[in-house]
């Protein structure tokens, strides 16, 4: 309810209506206005089609350049549509003083109104209608009155808007004079309950919509709670504001009955800022906000010019749990130990990829740039992000990130991400690098006495279709790359993946030894969200392990064959495919020891002489042409064309994964 509108429309016009009819009098002012009962309710009736009831005396004085008019048990009927109640007006007592001068010239203004103990019921029905306005349709905005010094004395006022699922009712006071305005509201505002209580300055101000007008004001509407304190320049049109704010509520996705802005899923929130508006701009400046465990900082702007809300502004967290955002990134924003019913197969284990739905729906309520930042990231049961930069930008429901920044387990990952929420299933693209991140940092317990891996680049371009990350992940058609260069593996993991057997007992008896890393690399083509390997191995001094296969997006299975090459001569040697199978959650490792690896020792060269040489680009970008990879995969291309005559043909594994 717009409590401007109820004083501008409503008391200036239903109970000015009184004194309108009274002037007729005027000229008879000493002799009293009894008299004047049935002509003036005969008037009125006949100018709106609702009757004014006058039950109590009329008095009449005159103080010029005023005319002062008291009536008693004044009650003004509600229109026929209305249902609330039968009067819009029914009070006690009605003095007002009627500027004479204006009159003189053919303008009604009422100088000062008083109401004690009155009922004021309010309503707008399906059609618009407005039970305040005086026309007999109830639709003419230019019935109104004007009124300078306004006092509701033990006054209540009823607010309904079925359509608007509104129903208000709250006890307004003004001091003597009019210099204070107290109100306590209670009811539903947009089908959420209300509580709301404040003040405002001298009512004086009313008579003046360029002077900003005082006000203090504490609500909880549905399970947002706020506070303001601040000015207000035209009540019945706001044309300024500048206010201190400070809220709470469960998630800042609650606000968009209220804001008519989208903003993301979230743990409960509190903020606090300064709201500053002038013409189309609403700015929020000074904020300071805590979004579950995370907090920031910065400023946003909303310019309500074009044909939705425009969103600005620049915002950085001093820390960000990557869990607060839940949703709004695709995951639960919980840890698995805290997962709801809603959530028997993660709760199960029996899923990884993040499957709640993302929320576009609401993205086509605002269009948006920001700049958002990040220099403490948390993430415990996650990829352990450092720090993250990002250009927002939301443009008819097409959310992008570009650039989109993250340091990632001491290195980087950087790219664009799109997402079109046009439609129900969101189209989106993703084309991240990854450059010198440390595996060790990047896998949560990896042990490094069994690999000690050097720097890892990698490349992904996808393009998927779905409302979830899992989803997306699913259907996506593209590429996806990852090289190793450096670093060490244990000699005994190795020789166990060849079973060599005396070796493995010669380095359980003794002491383990390190072997060079030469070089591991793996390149997938991806459709409908199987990636199928064009080339895969990992090759050091002692043994190189060739992989093929398919790891499947959608249903989160795998299906790898890794064959081991052993570049030294074992005496026992019991070498043979490796089958990875299982899920995600839980993958199975086969030995199938009947069958001896047939390639040869320099199957690595055929292996990357024509897939695997589209990875030279992460080569250049990453550890560089003299590295290890960057010899090998330089060899492999001045070799490819003869070498890889008698390289057998790649196809898709069968099930057995041959």
């Amino acid at each position: 309810m717009n409590f401007s509108r109820v004083t501008k429309w409503v008391f200036a016009s239903a109970l000015a209506l009184i004194a309108l009819s009274l002037l007729a009098a005027g000229a008879v002012a000493g002799f009293g206005g009894n008299w004047l009962r049935a002509p003036v309710q005969h008037a009125t009736l006949e100018k709106t089609g609702r009757a004014l009831k006058l039950d109590g005396d009329v008095r009449l004085a005159l103080s010029w350049p005023l005319l002062q008019v008291h009536a008693a048990k004044v009650a003004f009927a509600n229109p026929a549509w209305a249902k609330q109640a039968p009067s819009m007006l029914a009070a006690d007592e009605v003095d007002l003083a009627v500027d004479l001068p204006k009159l003189l010239v053919g303008r009604f203004a009422v100088d000062a109104l008083t109401l004690r103990n009155a009922d004021i019921s309010l309503e707008v029905d399906a059609e618009g209608r407005k039970n305040w306005l005086l026309d007999l349709k109830q639709k003419d905005q230019s019935a109104t009155v004007p009124i300078g010094r306004l006092a509701l004395l033990g006054s209540r006022v009823a607010y309904r808007e079925p359509a608007r699922k509104t129903a208000i009712d709250a006890e307004v006071s003004s001091s003597d004079g009019g210099s204070e305005l107290v109100f306590d509201a209670r009811g539903r505002y947009l089908g959420m309950p209300l509580q709301a209580q404040g003040s405002g300055g001298s009512l004086l101000a009313l008579r003046d919509e360029s002077r900003p007008y005082p006000f203090k004001l504490e609500a909880t509407i549905g399970p947002t709670h706020a506070r303001a304190a601040g000015s207000v320049t035209g009540l019945s049109r706001i044309s300024a504001l500048d206010a201190s704010v400070a809220a709470n509520g469960g998630s800042l996705s609650q606000l968009f009955p209220l804001l008519g802005i989208a903003l993301p899923e979230t743990p409960a929130y509190r903020t606090a800022g300064r709201v500053v508006h002038q013409d189309e701009t609403w700015r929020y400046e000074k904020l300071s906000a805590h979004v579950g465990s995370s907090d920031l900082t910065g400023t946003l702007q909303v310019d309500t010019a074009g044909k939705r809300p425009a969103m600005s502004g620049e915002l950085v967290f001093g820390l960000l749990d990557v869990a607060d955002l839940g949703p709004t990134i695709g995951t639960s924003g919980v840890a698995d130990t805290d997962a709801s019913p809603s959530e028997p197969a993660r709760r199960a284990g029996d899923r990884v990829l993040p499957s709640v739905p993302f929320n576009a729906e609401r993205w086509g309520s605002v269009d948006a740039d920001i700049r958002l930042s990040a220099t403490r990231i948390v993430r415990p049961h996650g990829l352990p992000l450092e720090r993250f930069a990002t250009h927002l930008q939301l443009r008819d429901s097409v959310l992008t990130l570009d650039p989109l920044e993250f340091g990632l387990a001491g290195g980087r990952l950087a790219g664009a991400v799109t997402l079109d929420g046009r439609q129900k299933a969101i189209d989106a693209r993703a084309k991240v690098k990854a450059n010198n991140i440390a595996l060790d940092r990047l896998v949560p317990g990896f042990d490094t006495t069994k690999v000690d891996a050097g720097r890892v680049d990698g490349a992904v371009d996808l393009a998927g279709k779905g409302a979830s990350l899992a989803q997306m992940l699913g259907t996506a058609d593209g590429t996806a790359a990852v090289l190793v260069d450096g670093g060490h593996v244990s000699r005994l993991v190795m020789e166990m993946v060849g079973l060599h057997l005396p070796e493995i007992i010669a380095l359980k008896a003794g002491h383990d030894q390190r072997v060079a890393i030469r070089c591991a690399a793996a390149q997938f083509r991806v459709d409908d969200g199987v990636m199928t390997t064009q080339g895969a191995f990992f090759d050091t001094a002692v043994t190189t392990i060739d992989a093929s296969g398919q790891i499947n997006l959608g249903d989160e299975t795998l299906n790898l064959t890794l064959l081991p090459r052993t570049k030294e001569t074992s005496l026992v040697s019991l070498h043979g495919p490796v089958h990875i199978r299982g899920s995600f959650a839980k993958p199975d490792v086969q030995l199938e020891k009947g069958r001896i690896a047939a390639r040869g020792i320099g199957a690595v060269a055929l292996a990357i002489a024509n897939p695997l040489l589209a990875l030279i680009p992460l080569v250049d970008e990453g550890p560089g042409q003299n590295s290890d990879c960057g010899r090998l995969l330089a060899q492999a291309k001045a070799a490819g064309p003869t070498a890889s005559q008698g390289a057998p043909a790649r196809g898709k594994p069968d099930g057995k994964g041959n």
